[in-house]
């Protein structure tokens, strides 16, 4: 077996994602000239992180399943190909294979630990379960100077292992660089056929020399210039929405979130005033909220907007509703049921805009074998009978690089830094039990009061996100002299890079102490303030 347990604490967890190509021909996609790396996943944990990191480095890379088509794959012209982990062994049977044919396309190619293994197995080396396996932190030890993947690292370091078996013998003409107690082989490579393979996982930030790794790899192996940026992807974003839209009309829902922001702004430098925003106040928007999208997008960006009332339409459809899905999937049906309706009053209408992320995909099982975590309204929510084609500009991005683009589009500071909030809105923070206007305000008004010490405490950016739970449970109070009957009160706050891994933020005793009175005091029908400290895994960050 290639990996085992997750380590407590990364940056970014990586699950399978679903086949998106630059290859004409398919809906929506136009062929785009540009230097890529594609990932080849194998089921690994760390499989997107991996493509994570090697954008970071300035290069587009890609999340492939490993048994992609080999002719599309070659359409591609990829510089490069990397082999992810995965946890099966590669000696059991049904174990993902490697077709040794894509080590004999002439581009480099990086085996990452299960990916290492099936291509060393693959050319007649050995790999056995180890006596023991190596889990986490490990130390490393370079042999001779690194060879052309390893040189000019110190010749002890430490590495970031997940794996019960190891490679005990190269495939001939291959050269070992390093080792480790565990594995007797722990990195090697053939320069001369451009096949190159480490144990460990370089994209974790516990392998401090992991992204230099990866840079050598793709800068003086796989000649790949830093070309990736917010600047062209507008440019190569502007470019599809073009192709796929024409003259024909697009509409698009605004939250006042960064994604359907950025996507709308996207969208708007594409094709103008064939763009019309409609702005659905479902009713479970934070206080504010809809006022703020309406001065943002009618009056400071020039956008077409229409702003629909659909409080009680919504707050109807949710009556009786406690269960999280069913939540979520009315809301985002009733989404695009007013989508419909206000694309009917406009001439020639056949296009929707979602601020769709990777991570979206990804919790909605968008990808091969992946597990529906949480359905989202503009990815597994979607009615079977929807009307228009959709654009999706941000699909293939995180959120912190959909920052990146919403700054170079020229959104506000106050815009591009919002914590995410989630489409279903503030429906999917009332736990436990049916979503209606007391329960609204309640919550409304106690998360008003925490954005704002948040806010005055300095902290705002430094958090992913920061919100109110409305569990539907009442506990025994005491305010004044009598006795209360109320709901408590949950705080959320999380630090995060891309939301795929969260941990409990450590916000200051005195913040709380203030955030909590203030609720207690300010806030009819709570009497109770809690926090929570999960991780995410094994909690989500949002509840419901």
């Amino acid at each position: 077996m290639s990996e085992g347990p997750a380590p407590p604490v990364l940056t970014g967890e990586a699950v399978d994602a679903p086949l998106v190509t630059d290859e004409p021909g398919h809906p929506g996609e136009v062929a785009v000239e540009r230097e890529e790396v594609l990932v080849l996943d194998f089921g690994g944990q760390y499989s997107q992180l991996i493509a994570r990191r090697l954008r970071e480095c300035g290069v587009f890379a890609e999340l492939l399943p490993h048994d992609a088509d080999i002719e599309r794959i070659k359409l591609r012209a990829p510089r490069a190909l990397v082999l992810s982990g995965g946890p099966a062994s590669v000696y059991e049977p049904g174990a993902p294979e490697l077709r040794t044919e894509l080590l004999e396309l002439g581009i480099p190619v990086l085996g990452i630990c299960y990916g290492m293994q099936a291509m060393v197995r693959g050319l007649g080396g050995r790999v056995e379960a180890a006596e023991r396996g190596e889990f986490g932190r490990t130390d490393l030890t370079l042999l001779d100077d690194g060879g052309e993947l390893m040189s000019g690292l110190p010749a002890e370091q430490q590495a970031w292992m997940s794996h019960r078996d190891s490679v005990f013998e190269a495939p001939p003409g291959f050269t070992a660089l390093a080792s480790s107690p565990g594995s007797p082989v722990a990195a090697l490579e053939a320069p001369d056929r451009k096949l190159y393979g480490i144990q460990f996982h370089p994209e974790v930030v516990h392998t401090p020399h992991g992204q230099a790794i990866l840079e050598r790899f793709l800068r003086d192996i796989a000649g790949c210039s830093e070309q990736w940026s917010a600047a062209s992807v507008i440019d190569e974003q502007v470019h599809r929405i073009r192709e796929q839209v024409g003259d024909g009309g697009v509409i698009c829902g605004l939250s006042g979130g960064v994604d359907s922001a950025c996507a709308a702004a996207l969208v708007h430098k594409a094709v103008g005033d064939q763009l019309t925003c409609v702005l659905v106040d479902h009713g479970l928007l934070r206080r504010g909220e809809a006022e703020q999208v309406v001065e943002t997008f009618r009056e400071g960006l020039g956008i077409k907007l229409i702003h629909v009332d659909a409080r009680e339409r919504f707050l109807a459809r949710l009556a009786g509703q406690d269960d999280p899905e069913t939540k979520r999937k009315i809301i985002g049906e009733e989404f695009i049921r007013v989508f419909e309706e206000e694309a009917t009053k406009l001439d020639g209408i056949d296009y929707l805009v979602q601020g769709t992320l990777y991570s979206d995909v990804i919790e909605s099982g968008g990808g091969t074998g992946a597990a529906t975590i949480k359905s989202h309204h503009n990815v597994g929510g979607l009615p079977d009978d929807l009307e228009f084609e959709l654009v999706e500009p941000l699909r293939m991005l995180f959120k912190d690089e959909v920052r990146r683009v919403g700054t170079e589009l020229g959104l506000s500071d106050r815009m591009v830094w919002r914590q995410p909030f989630p489409g279903p809105g503030l429906a999917i923070r009332i736990v436990g039990g049916e979503v209606n206007e007391e329960r609204l305000a309640i919550l409304r008004d106690a998360d008003a009061i925490l954005q704002e010490e948040v806010r005055a405490a300095g902290l705002y950016r430094d958090l992913w996100q920061s919100f109110c739970v409305l569990p539907v449970v009442r506990s025994v109070g005491v305010q004044g002299d009598g006795r209360t009957y109320a709901y408590p009160v949950v705080i959320r706050a999380v630090t995060s890079d891309d939301a795929m891994t969260a941990d409990w933020a450590r916000l200051p005793y005195d913040l709380l102490e203030r955030a909590s009175n203030r609720i207690i005091n300010e806030v009819p029908g709570v009497n109770r303030v809690a926090l929570d400290i999960s991780s995410k895994p094994p909690a989500t960050i949002e509840w419901e």
